[in-house]
């Protein structure tokens, strides 16, 4: 487990790492995966221009907050990152939450980009309260791979075209003592992550908002699942009306056989 870094953390080490994936990658013990996500009544994270705005209530945010206190790791995609968020704890109520959990102060900040084209210069990099991981694949070059170990504590490569998740999550557990994992979104990230069925437990705020529009983004864009018996097949364990918001927790079902 990541130890629980001061404010003033000296400068990252910034080591590059190359997974070996596909055929040649060991499987090994993987952490526990949790997604949180907020959205519309219509099923969107974003309005039509998929600008990222904070559409939930306070009460979705201390939520948010609890999972994160739950969490070896926080990880979020490179869209998400730029949204000027730290991933942080939030305040000191959070932080001995975290403590209490027997968890490190801080958690460990996981970021995603295929392309390795997340700005060093984004606020996340400049608060150095825990460590910061970057994950890409080979279509990053040397150059950006440079710039972004001179501000990650690693940047790991894990695929040529696409992320291996399953190859980096056992890296995570493996080398980071990562056994929570709370992914926060966006959508394509979430849907690299349900295709390869490495989701574990899905926590769906839905919030009053119509947003409309075939190009609002979804909690799972991208390459999506082609057929229904490809489907990942949740079971509702837990919904709860606050205020106007419904708070839903979904838990995969593996007992439903599914084509990879």
């Amino acid at each position: 487990m990541n130890p629980a870094p001061s404010q003033t953390a000296a400068r990252p080490a910034g080591r590059i790492t190359r997974l070996a994936v596909g055929a040649a990658h060991r499987r090994g013990e993987r952490p526990f995966v949790l997604m949180n996500m907020a959205m519309s009544a219509d099923g969107k994270i974003a309005t039509a221009n998929r600008r990222i705005h904070t559409f939930g209530s306070r009460r979705d945010l201390a939520h948010l907050y609890e999972l994160r206190a739950t969490a070896d790791a926080v990880m979020c995609g490179a869209r998400t990152a730029g949204a000027d968020v730290t991933l942080g704890p939030g305040g000191p109520k959070y932080r001995r939450l975290r403590l209490r959990h027997g968890l490190a102060e801080y958690p460990l900040r996981v970021l995603v980009s295929g392309s390795g084209s997340l700005d060093p210069a984004l606020p996340l990099f400049a608060k150095r309260f825990s460590p910061i991981l970057v994950l890409t694949t080979r279509r990053a070059g040397p150059g950006r791979l440079q710039r972004l170990a001179a501000v990650a504590d690693e940047v790991i490569v894990a695929g040529e075209r696409e992320v291996d998740f399953t190859a980096v999550l056992t890296h995570l557990a493996e080398h980071w003592g990562v056994r929570r994992l709370l992914c926060e979104g966006g959508g394509e990230l979430n849907d690299a992550l349900f295709r390869a069925d490495l989701v574990d437990e899905l926590h769906l705020t839905i919030c009053p908002f119509v947003f409309g529009g075939r190009a609002a983004p979804t909690i799972a864009e991208g390459a999506g699942l082609p057929q229904l018996a490809q489907a990942r097949r949740f079971r509702l364990t837990r919904a709860r009306r606050v205020s106007e918001e419904l708070f839903c927790v979904f838990v995969r079902d593996r007992r439903v056989s599914a084509t990879p």
